[in-house]
């Protein structure tokens, strides 16, 4: 049975542009997945579909082989956790965001896996009872990771979730992530612009351009770019705007 799944995926925004049509994708055992485009093709919309947080155009994305349709959404974002770009934080204290998953479905909280994962992700010294609207956006990031991996999703989608981390940090989160896809076999899903981080972290390629999805082993990405478009953007380092 398929863990997350999307077939026939559209998204057309306001205007009549089509993002892309058509595209998609099977993930059948836990994996790491670097979604990767040009800017402007869509992989942030992409992403935030497979969270159910837009609605697609057409198609059907599919989570433990069931529809969106047939799920709670609630129940849905626990199985299928989103971290954004900009991290959200609960109002409140650094211990009150950690906890909110327990909170939230009336278990309980478990301390100490949660210092394991603070401490993973280079938290170690923050004070708990800090309020959270004082941390720095990197701060904000490695919070808004733990508190989610506190629920044990089963798929995580990562939206640049990095992007705000000094190399040091980074590289700590990667490890945190690796090992969150090793011992709970926890599929991970990255947006990155990074494409040495996509290279480290990913042991598969989904990459959009054009309006549709190349998917593709990792290794031979990299080694054999799927089209122009594919191997044009690795050229340009992954920086290059919307092909013409």
């Amino acid at each position: 049975m398929s863990i997350l799944s999307f077939t026939a995926l559209t998204k057309s925004l306001p205007g009549g542009r089509t993002l892309f049509a058509d595209v998609s994708a099977d993930i059948e055992e836990p994996q790491s997945v670097a979604l990767l485009a040009p800017s402007g093709q869509g992989k942030s919309t992409l992403l935030r579909l497979l969270a159910l947080l837009d609605e697609p155009s057409g198609g059907e994305v599919r989570l433990d082989g069931k529809p969106a349709a047939v799920w709670h959404p609630q129940a849905w974002r626990r199985r299928a956790a989103y971290v954004a770009q900009q991290a959200v934080m609960l109002p409140g204290t650094i211990a009150h965001n950690v906890g909110a998953f327990s909170r939230l479905h009336g278990a309980p909280f478990d301390r100490d896996r949660a210092a394991k994962l603070m401490d993973a992700a280079g938290l170690a010294a923050t004070d708990w009872e800090k309020d959270a609207a004082e941390l720095s956006g990197g701060e904000k990031q490695r919070v808004a990771l733990v508190r989610s991996l506190m629920a044990r999703p089963a798929v995580l989608l990562l939206d640049e979730a990095t992007a705000s981390l000094d190399e040091h940090s980074k590289l700590a989160v990667e490890g945190l992530l690796a090992d969150a896809l090793a011992a709970e076999r926890t599929t991970l899903v990255w947006v990155t612009h990074d494409l040495e981080q996509a290279r480290r972290v990913g042991s598969r390629v989904w990459f959009l351009a054009g309006g549709g999805l190349a998917d593709s082993e990792a290794e031979a990405f990299f080694r054999e770019p799927p089209s122009e478009a594919a191997e044009r953007f690795l050229k340009r380092g992954g920086t290059e705007a919307v092909p013409p």
